[in-house]
């Protein structure tokens, strides 16, 4: 490994319950010989969202804390080796292209203690909402990726529990992967630290431009400081995990699928672009084919378990939103968004392991009183139809509309209608074992939450149930809470005795 330099960070505020201890760069254990690698069609739009962050919990390492350190940022440098990218840096060309440039410049590591928190502080029974403070274990808070021209592209947190519980959060520039690439790293980093830090990964990450590396489309800014985030970060939401089990999600897609869907008055319009996305704890193939559960089903007229659970919620959330009266029943419409894959949806295929952003959004739109009025096989039939029909010319009809207008992704909720579903059930986040056993549960931080951003996340049991994390305003998650149709479909436990 190549020399790493410390300093120390400054000191916390007053109000946190979190010390940073140390701040290491760790840089790639080879050089890299890569050449810059342009960003694609659907790399450009994330330039104004924030980096993704998603870390994991973990039970007291059998390793002592001065031991785990160094063996935790050797593999991360192994794991930079193969992934030269995470340590490069943004730069725009001339002609306004921007790439990534793998020269090696570094990642920082830190290392944290949170001397006043317990795993059963920042994972709470499940009628809880999400606490606060362990959002201070990630770095890079609400940094946007066209940052990544004079900040590092990606940045890793250790942060130390009381009771010996650790947390790693790592933040990754959204600019460069989605949710696939996103845990394809963190799966080789997790591996490289288990075995020794062997010479190869299970699944090394295909860096060839093949997801449409022939567009001429360029973003232009107006002035130096790049695009803007698209949403107020100040806004009041209150976050919850919601936890849907196997059984809960069978008996929601028997209801779903018990008759055919034939009403058709939801409408979709393509938009090449993406929600920050997460993941299976199945295989990583299977999670590299499905961003959500939009893969191939046997039977494809059939409601999958996602799209049936992603109906529910948003028929509960539509429908809060009307009894507070954000939205009139009568006037005002609906949507809901849902981040798709695109590697296996395209004619060829794109390897389900190219790195980057290889995803497309898909918004479903309907009026509030269709949303609430019409029932669960209604709206769980429209979101199927949509991506039931989302295949290689509704993908490129996607990307010809963008590059007739090239823009950033404008995330966020400002008609107060909007639902957007990012991440997914089949991202291997508990695959993740560094050595000492597989994750307690997977958490997000600070970056890219709004009113109606949801991220859907596979439960620890790996059994098909999931957990979805929901960001709605305080006034609407009183309201879903409210809803029997929807809670009579989620199973409550205690996250820190499984």
């Amino acid at each position: 490994m190549r020399e790493m330099s410390s300093s120390s960070p400054p000191p916390p505020p007053p109000s946190s319950c979190v010390t940073l201890l140390s701040k290491t760069r760790v840089y790639p254990e080879k050089s890299s010989t890569m050449e810059d690698l342009k960003l694609s069609v659907s790399d450009l739009p994330m330039l104004s969202c924030h980096y993704i962050q998603k870390g994991l919990i973990f039970s007291q390492p059998p390793i002592p804390i001065p031991l785990l350190l160094p063996l935790l940022t050797q593999s991360l440098a192994k794991a930079l080796t193969f992934f030269p990218a995470l340590a490069g840096r943004l730069t725009t060309g001339a002609d306004h292209r921007i790439f990534i440039t793998c020269n090696d410049a570094g990642v920082d590591f830190i290392h944290a203690i949170a001397p006043t928190l317990v795993t059963s502080d920042v994972l709470p029974f499940s009628f809880s909402d999400v606490p606060k403070h362990f959002k201070q274990f990630f770095t890079l808070d609400y940094t946007l990726s066209y940052s990544g021209h004079f900040q590092p592209l990606s940045g890793f947190q250790l942060t130390e529990l009381a009771d010996g519980a650790i947390f790693i959060g790592a933040t990754v520039n959204h600019a460069i992967v989605d949710g696939t690439s996103f845990w394809n790293f963190f799966n080789a980093w997790a591996e490289l630290c288990r075995t020794g830090g062997s010479l190869i990964v299970s699944n090394p990450p295909d860096f060839r431009r093949t997801y449409f590396p022939d567009s001429q489309a360029v973003l232009q800014f107006p002035d130096s400081s790049g695009p803007k985030i698209t949403f107020s970060v100040d806004d009041p939401i209150r976050e919850r995990i919601f936890h849907f089990s196997r059984e809960s999600i069978t008996k929601l897609k028997a209801k779903t699928n018990s008759k055919l869907i034939t009403t058709t008055t939801a409408t979709t319009t393509t938009t090449a672009t993406a929600t920050p996305t997460a993941t299976a704890n199945h295989s990583p193939l299977a999670e590299m084919f499905g961003k959500q559960v939009h893969d191939k089903k046997k039977t494809e007229d059939q409601i999958s378990s996602f799209q049936s659970l992603c109906a529910l919620l948003w028929i509960s959330v539509t429908r809060a939103r009307a009894r507070t009266k954000r939205l009139s029943e009568e006037t005002s419409s609906t949507t809901f968004r849902m981040a798709v894959n695109c590697r296996h949806r395209l004619v060829p295929t794109v390897s389900p392991y190219y790195f980057g952003n290889a995803i497309q959004s898909i918004p479903t739109s309907a009026t509030v009183k269709d949303v609430v009025s019409n029932g669960i096989k209604w709206v769980a039939g429209q979101l199927h139809k949509n991506v039931q029909a989302y295949n290689d010319e509704r993908v490129r009809k996607g990307v010809a509309e963008w590059e007739m207008a090239p823009r950033c992704f404008p995330l966020g909720n400002p008609d107060g209608g909007g639902i957007t579903m990012g991440s997914s059930p089949r991202f291997p986040m508990y695959d993740n074992d560094f050595g000492w056993g597989k994750p307690l549960a997977v958490r997000s931080g600070k970056a890219n939450k709004f009113d109606g951003k949801i991220s859907a996340f596979p439960a620890r049991d790996g059994d098909g149930s999931v957990d979805l994390e929901v960001c709605l305003s305080p006034e609407t998650m009183a309201g879903i809470l409210e809803d029997d149709e929807f809670m009579q479909y989620v199973s409550f436990q205690d996250l820190i005795c499984m």
